[in-house]
C-alpha cells in the first residue's frame, strides 16, 4: 500500500509538470507543503521525490531544494527498474575487478583515506544517510584508484541504482541496519589485501563481501514472505474462529 501510495503522488506530480505548473528548472514546493496539497506525510514526500529523481524528472540539490530537470522525462536521464539482486551481481562483477585493477598501483594516499572510512564505518551511530554516503565514498575510491575511467563511470552509475531507486533502496536498509559489524570487517579486509598490493586477494574479498550481501537480501525477503504468510494465516484463523461462534 505505501509504495502505491508514493508512486501515485509521484505521478500526480509529473502531471503537473507536464501541464506546466512545475515547469522545467522551477524549484518544487517544499515536502511540508507538498504533503498538505497532497494529503500524505513527508515522508510519502520524500519517497516520490527519489523516484521522480530516479527517472530524471527532478533534482534533489541537499541544501537548496528539489528542481525540475531541464531534461525532464529525457530517455538518457531514467534509471533501469532493476531489482536489488540484479544489482548487487553487477557490483560485485565491476568492483570485484577495480579492487584487482587497483590493488598494484594503489596510493598511500588512497589507502590513508579507505583507513579513515573504515574508522567512520566503526563510529557509525545508525544514521542510514551517512552510513550509505561513507560506503559509497569506500567503493568510489576503489573504483577510482583502478585507473579506468569507463569502470570508474560504470561503478559510479550503480551507485545512482543503489541511492535513488527505492525498492533497493528498502531491501539495503532492511539488510544493513543489522550487519554494521559484518560489513566494517570485510571492508577491512578488502583494504588488508589492497595493502599487499595482491589483486586477487582484493578480487576475492569484494566478491565475498557482495556475495555475503546476496545471502543475506535472500534471507530477508524469506523473513518477509514468512512473516506475510503468517500474518494470513492469522486472518484466517480468526475468521474460521469467529464463523464457528457464530455458527
Amino acid at each position: 500500500m505505501a509504495d502505491r501510495l508514493f508512486q501515485g503522488i509521484a505521478d500526480q506530480i509529473v502531471a503537473l509538470i507536464a501541464e506546466g505548473v512545475f515547469p522545467p528548472g522551477s524549484r518544487l514546493p517544499g515536502e511540508r507543503e507538498l504533503a498538505e496539497r497532497f494529503n500524505v506525510s513527508r515522508v510519502t514526500i520524500r519517497e516520490a521525490e527519489i523516484a521522480l529523481q530516479a527517472v530524471g524528472m527532478i533534482r534533489i540539490k541537499t541544501g537548496s531544494g528539489v528542481y525540475v530537470s531541464e531534461n525532464a522525462g529525457k530517455e538518457e536521464e531514467k534509471l533501469p527498474p532493476v531489482s536489488a539482486f540484479e544489482l548487487t551481481e553487477a557490483r560485485s562483477l565491476f568492483e570485484s575487478e577495480a579492487a584487482a585493477l587497483a590493488a598494484p598501483v594503489i596510493s598511500d594516499e588512497t589507502l590513508a583515506q579507505l583507513d579513515e572510512l573504515l574508522d567512520a564505518m566503526a563510529k557509525d551511530d545508525g544514521d542510514d544517510e551517512q552510513s550509505t554516503q561513507v560506503d559509497r565514498d569506500f567503493h568510489m575510491a576503489i573504483a577510482s584508484a583502478s585507473g579506468n575511467a569507463a569502470i570508474t563511470h560504470v561503478i559510479r552509475t550503480l551507485w545512482r541504482l543503489r541511492t535513488e531507486l527505492p525498492e533497493v533502496r528498502n531491501t539495503h536498509a532492511s539488510v544493513c541496519k543489522h550487519d554494521g559489524m559484518t560489513r566494517r570487517q570485510e571492508h577491512a579486509t578488502i583494504v588488508d589485501a589492497l595493502r599487499r598490493r595482491d589483486p586477487q586477494g582484493a578480487r576475492l574479498a569484494m566478491r565475498q563481501h557482495f556475495h555475503r550481501l546476496l545471502e543475506s537480501m535472500l534471507d530477508a525477503t524469506e523473513e518477509r514472505e514468512i512473516s506475510e504468510l503468517r500474518r494470513k494465516s492469522q486472518q484466517s484463523r480468526e475468521r474460521f474462529l469467529m464463523s464457528a461462534r457464530i455458527g
